[in-house]
Protein backbone atom coordinates (compact mmCIF):
# COMPACT_ATOMS: atom_id res chain seq x y z
CA UNK A 1 0.00 0.00 0.00
CA UNK A 2 1.03 3.34 -0.85
CA UNK A 3 1.14 6.22 1.86
CA UNK A 4 -2.58 8.28 1.24
CA UNK A 5 -2.17 11.69 -0.25
CA UNK A 6 -4.06 14.90 -0.12
CA UNK A 7 -4.96 16.34 -3.47
CA UNK A 8 -6.98 19.50 -4.33
CA UNK A 9 -9.35 18.81 -7.16
CA UNK A 10 -11.74 20.78 -9.23
CA UNK A 11 -14.35 18.47 -7.73
CA UNK A 12 -13.13 19.08 -4.09
CA UNK A 13 -10.67 17.60 -2.00
CA UNK A 14 -9.82 13.90 -3.07
CA UNK A 15 -7.73 11.25 -0.32
CA UNK A 16 -5.83 9.01 -2.72
CA UNK A 17 -3.47 5.98 -2.44
CA UNK A 18 -3.36 2.58 -3.91
CA UNK A 19 -3.31 -1.08 -2.61
CA UNK A 20 -2.20 -4.51 -4.58
CA UNK A 21 -4.48 -7.38 -4.70
CA UNK A 22 -3.26 -9.06 -2.10
CA UNK A 23 -4.22 -6.55 0.46
CA UNK A 24 -7.19 -5.69 -0.56
CA UNK A 25 -8.21 -9.17 0.04
CA UNK A 26 -6.75 -9.41 3.81
CA UNK A 27 -8.47 -6.16 4.65
CA UNK A 28 -12.09 -6.99 2.85
CA UNK A 29 -11.37 -10.34 5.27
CA UNK A 30 -11.11 -8.43 8.18
CA UNK A 31 -13.62 -5.90 7.79
CA UNK A 32 -16.14 -8.74 6.48
CA UNK A 33 -15.03 -10.38 9.94
CA UNK A 34 -15.91 -7.12 12.06
CA UNK A 35 -19.10 -6.61 9.71
CA UNK A 36 -20.07 -10.40 10.92
CA UNK A 37 -19.60 -9.70 14.72
CA UNK A 38 -21.58 -6.84 14.52
CA UNK A 39 -24.34 -8.23 12.42
CA UNK A 40 -24.63 -11.07 14.49
CA UNK A 41 -24.92 -8.99 17.44
CA UNK A 42 -27.42 -7.01 15.54
CA UNK A 43 -29.72 -9.40 14.43
CA UNK A 44 -29.77 -11.34 18.08
CA UNK A 45 -31.24 -8.46 20.06
CA UNK A 46 -33.68 -9.23 22.32
CA UNK A 47 -37.60 -8.43 21.16
CA UNK A 48 -39.30 -5.47 23.02
CA UNK A 49 -42.80 -5.02 22.90
CA UNK A 50 -42.83 -1.29 23.73
CA UNK A 51 -40.46 -0.81 21.02
CA UNK A 52 -42.08 -2.26 18.92
CA UNK A 53 -45.18 -0.27 19.48
CA UNK A 54 -42.82 2.94 19.25
CA UNK A 55 -40.41 2.25 16.84
CA UNK A 56 -37.63 2.71 18.83
CA UNK A 57 -35.19 -0.41 18.80
CA UNK A 58 -33.58 -1.94 21.95
CA UNK A 59 -30.20 -3.44 21.88
CA UNK A 60 -28.96 -5.72 24.43
CA UNK A 61 -28.89 -5.01 28.27
CA UNK A 62 -25.55 -7.22 28.82
CA UNK A 63 -21.97 -6.59 27.18
CA UNK A 64 -21.08 -9.32 24.48
CA UNK A 65 -19.37 -12.39 26.09
CA UNK A 66 -17.10 -12.19 22.57
CA UNK A 67 -14.09 -10.37 23.74
CA UNK A 68 -13.12 -8.60 20.36
CA UNK A 69 -16.78 -7.65 20.58
CA UNK A 70 -16.99 -6.26 23.72
CA UNK A 71 -14.25 -4.23 22.70
CA UNK A 72 -16.09 -2.47 20.27
CA UNK A 73 -19.22 -2.37 21.55
CA UNK A 74 -17.83 -1.14 25.92
CA UNK A 75 -19.54 -0.27 28.65
CA UNK A 76 -20.48 3.41 29.11
CA UNK A 77 -19.00 3.83 32.70
CA UNK A 78 -16.67 1.37 34.01
CA UNK A 79 -18.09 -0.54 36.98
CA UNK A 80 -14.13 -0.46 38.77
CA UNK A 81 -14.23 3.42 38.36
CA UNK A 82 -17.47 4.21 40.58
CA UNK A 83 -18.45 2.90 44.05
CA UNK A 84 -22.14 3.21 42.51
CA UNK A 85 -23.79 -0.55 42.90
CA UNK A 86 -26.36 0.66 40.18
CA UNK A 87 -23.71 1.36 37.22
CA UNK A 88 -23.97 -2.24 35.59
CA UNK A 89 -27.70 -1.35 35.51
CA UNK A 90 -26.88 2.23 34.28
CA UNK A 91 -24.89 0.41 31.53
CA UNK A 92 -27.46 -1.94 30.55
CA UNK A 93 -30.13 0.79 30.14
CA UNK A 94 -27.91 3.09 28.21
CA UNK A 95 -26.20 -0.63 25.43
CA UNK A 96 -30.13 -0.60 25.31
CA UNK A 97 -30.79 2.52 24.23
CA UNK A 98 -27.57 3.31 22.29
CA UNK A 99 -26.26 0.01 21.36
CA UNK A 100 -28.53 -0.49 17.60
CA UNK A 101 -27.07 3.03 16.57
CA UNK A 102 -23.30 2.42 17.53
CA UNK A 103 -23.86 -1.02 15.35
CA UNK A 104 -25.33 0.72 12.35
CA UNK A 105 -22.35 3.42 12.20
CA UNK A 106 -19.70 0.61 12.41
CA UNK A 107 -21.51 -0.89 9.80
CA UNK A 108 -21.92 2.32 7.73
CA UNK A 109 -18.01 2.77 8.35
CA UNK A 110 -17.09 -0.82 6.86
CA UNK A 111 -19.70 -0.93 4.24
CA UNK A 112 -17.46 2.72 2.62
CA UNK A 113 -14.41 0.64 2.95
CA UNK A 114 -15.64 -2.31 1.36
CA UNK A 115 -17.34 0.28 -1.47
CA UNK A 116 -14.66 1.81 -1.92
CA UNK A 117 -12.00 -0.50 -2.00
CA UNK A 118 -11.09 -2.16 -5.67
CA UNK A 119 -11.72 -6.37 -5.32
CA UNK A 120 -8.73 -6.55 -7.19
CA UNK A 121 -6.19 -4.07 -5.81
CA UNK A 122 -5.91 -0.70 -7.06
CA UNK A 123 -6.00 3.45 -7.09
CA UNK A 124 -8.50 4.44 -4.16
CA UNK A 125 -10.47 7.79 -3.94
CA UNK A 126 -11.60 9.15 -1.18
CA UNK A 127 -13.95 12.18 -0.55
CA UNK A 128 -12.82 13.58 3.52
CA UNK A 129 -16.45 12.26 4.45
CA UNK A 130 -15.03 8.21 2.99
CA UNK A 131 -11.66 8.94 4.42
CA UNK A 132 -13.55 9.45 7.69
CA UNK A 133 -15.59 6.73 7.42
CA UNK A 134 -12.17 4.69 6.76
CA UNK A 135 -10.38 5.49 10.34
CA UNK A 136 -13.71 4.42 11.85
CA UNK A 137 -13.56 1.43 10.04
CA UNK A 138 -9.83 0.56 10.54
CA UNK A 139 -10.30 1.43 14.03
CA UNK A 140 -12.75 -0.81 14.58
CA UNK A 141 -10.66 -3.94 12.75
CA UNK A 142 -7.27 -3.03 14.82
CA UNK A 143 -9.61 -3.03 18.38
CA UNK A 144 -10.80 -6.77 16.74
CA UNK A 145 -7.92 -8.11 15.85
CA UNK A 146 -5.61 -6.61 18.59
CA UNK A 147 -7.80 -8.12 21.14
CA UNK A 148 -7.91 -11.27 19.86
CA UNK A 149 -4.44 -11.69 19.46
CA UNK A 150 -4.06 -9.98 22.86
CA UNK A 151 -2.06 -7.49 22.57
CA UNK A 152 -0.93 -4.57 25.00
CA UNK A 153 1.16 -2.24 25.86
CA UNK A 154 3.61 -4.88 27.10
CA UNK A 155 3.71 -6.56 23.63
CA UNK A 156 6.84 -6.38 22.02
CA UNK A 157 6.93 -4.70 18.46
CA UNK A 158 8.55 -8.41 17.18
CA UNK A 159 7.30 -11.44 18.34
CA UNK A 160 9.49 -14.58 18.96
CA UNK A 161 9.52 -16.70 15.23
CA UNK A 162 7.15 -19.44 17.61
CA UNK A 163 4.95 -16.95 18.91
CA UNK A 164 1.50 -18.37 16.79
CA UNK A 165 1.33 -14.61 16.83
CA UNK A 166 4.02 -13.58 14.71
CA UNK A 167 2.46 -13.31 11.48
CA UNK A 168 -0.87 -11.88 12.64
CA UNK A 169 0.99 -9.27 14.14
CA UNK A 170 2.30 -7.97 11.22
CA UNK A 171 -0.77 -7.16 9.98
CA UNK A 172 -1.84 -5.39 13.32
CA UNK A 173 1.11 -3.20 12.06
CA UNK A 174 0.02 -2.44 8.65
CA UNK A 175 -3.31 -1.47 9.92
CA UNK A 176 -1.84 1.06 12.22
CA UNK A 177 0.68 2.37 9.90
CA UNK A 178 -2.51 2.75 7.52
CA UNK A 179 -4.44 4.20 10.02
CA UNK A 180 -1.90 6.41 11.02
CA UNK A 181 -0.93 7.64 7.28
CA UNK A 182 -4.81 8.82 6.88
CA UNK A 183 -4.81 10.82 9.93
CA UNK A 184 -1.56 12.61 8.76
CA UNK A 185 -3.07 13.40 5.65
CA UNK A 186 -6.50 14.71 7.30
CA UNK A 187 -4.85 16.90 9.58
CA UNK A 188 -4.31 20.49 8.55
Amino acid sequence: MRTWSRKNTLSGVKIRSEMDAREATVLRSLVGSVVGLLGDRAADAPADELAAMTGLRTGHSSPPEDAALARLLPDFHRIEQTDDADTADLNGALRGLHEPAIIDDKLAASRVILDTLPADGGKIGLTPEQADAWLTGLNDVRLALGTTLGIDADTPEVLDEGDPRAPHLDVYHWLTWMQDSLVQVLTP
